[in-house]
């Protein structure tokens, strides 16, 4: 099921002689059968972030600034390391041996911004954008990792590092948002989703200007779509692709911005329901033991 055509399986080159470090890229360019929604590894991978989860639940109630940012500077790192290995296999050819970046998985898309939100967070010491930032993770970056562990056909590969990466990357956002709520950094109230926008609109801003500035400056032969917002090119998520072509550009924009602030909203109300279950069924309990 795992194998590698450069080294085999047991990890020794099987043509042409390569510096030691194309010889580690090679290693970790194994390759596996391409995953598939709810096959064995994307249920191992549910049921790893269900245990994050229940482990964040138990633990991090009364987590302290400093611990809390100890979190936040941990998961970034692993996220970030991880990230750089997906850039040096997607660059490196083997075939033709020779390298080439690949502006199309340029680490600026919505989902690999909770990475830098988490940097931020740990960094900026200002508590309005602080809050601002623990806000986002708590919604629009909840929602961004719940819709891609739900759904990962779109993610998922035949090198098994890159699906790794993903997993654990995605499986990250919904851990750190349950952590956000669970930890009373992210209020449960209405309104949490409106803290996050700022953050949410400093992101988006930046995708935009990168997109335009790429067009000028870039390679024309590759295609770069930050976010899959830039006006050079189609959207393809699912849903926005199809109202793409039908709206003027900024009228997208605005269906886009309200779209992803208003499915953040929902994690927020299912993080109020959760909050409202639990507490019901605490005081139930507590109501059996008195009597």
């Amino acid at each position: 099921m795992f194998s590698n055509p450069y080294y085999g399986y047991i990890g020794l080159p099987l043509n042409g002689k390569k510096s030691i470090f194309e010889q580690m890229l090679a290693f970790l360019d194994g390759k596996m059968t391409a995953p598939t929604s709810y096959g064995w590894f994307h249920i191992l991978c549910l049921a790893l972030v269900v245990v994050g989860c229940v482990i964040v639940f138990l633990k991090a109630r009364n987590i302290s600034d400093k611990q809390l940012d100890l979190v936040l500077l941990s998961v970034a790192s692993a996220l970030f390391l991880l990230e750089v290995y997906k850039q040096l296999n997607y660059s490196y050819d083997w075939e033709s041996d020779s390298w080439g970046y690949q502006w199309y998985a340029f680490p600026f898309q919505f989902c690999s911004t909770p990475m830098y939100v988490m940097f931020a967070a740990v960094f900026i010491k200002k508590e309005k954008a602080r809050r601002s930032m623990y806000a986002f993770l708590a919604t629009y970056g909840l929602f961004a990792g719940t819709a891609v562990m739900i759904y990962p056909n779109d993610v998922f590969t035949k090198t098994i590092g890159v699906n790794v990466q993903t997993m654990v990357h995605h499986g990250s956002m919904i851990v750190i948002g349950v952590l956000m709520y669970v930890s009373g950094r992210a209020k449960l109230n209405h309104k949490t989703v409106l803290y996050g926008l700022p953050t949410f609109a400093i992101l988006t801003a930046s995708a935009m200007t990168m997109n335009i500035l790429y067009e000028f400056f870039g390679d024309p032969e590759q295609t770069f779509n930050m976010f899959y917002i830039s006006p050079y090119y189609d959207c393809t998520l699912p849903v926005l692709s199809i109202i793409y072509p039908l709206v003027p550009y900024p009228v997208f924009l605005v269906i886009y911005t309200f779209g992803f602030t208003l499915a953040g909203y929902v994690m927020s109300l299912i993080a109020i329901a959760a909050n409202a279950i639990y507490q019901k069924q605490t005081a139930k309990h507590q109501g059996k033991e008195n009597v």
